[in-house]
């Protein structure tokens, strides 16, 4: 976008809210980007203390071979020790 396009811009938006609405419009959007901006810098550790009901997911899960019939997990088989079964 160039110069003359973000003025346009601004004399349409003039127009419509009238030139008393624009300081708060103005502070509105600043607001709004510096809350944006504030909550994407989080850690998860922030967001969880923040909101203690909201549950992280869980991405470190162990993989289970499925049966390619039912769908259905499979038992995974033991090491066997020996004579013995672990």
């Amino acid at each position: 976008m160039g110069p003359l396009e973000i003025i346009l811009i601004i004399v349409v938006i003039a127009l419509v809210f009238g030139a008393s609405k624009l300081p708060q419009l103005g502070k509105g959007l600043g607001q709004g980007i510096k809350e944006f901006k504030r909550e994407t810098g989080k850690s998860d550790a922030e967001i969880a203390a923040e909101h203690p009901t909201v549950v992280t997911p869980v991405t470190d899960v162990q993989a289970r071979q499925l049966d390619p019939v039912t769908g259905a997990p499979i038992a995974p088989e033991r090491e066997s020790v020996g004579n013995r079964r672990v």
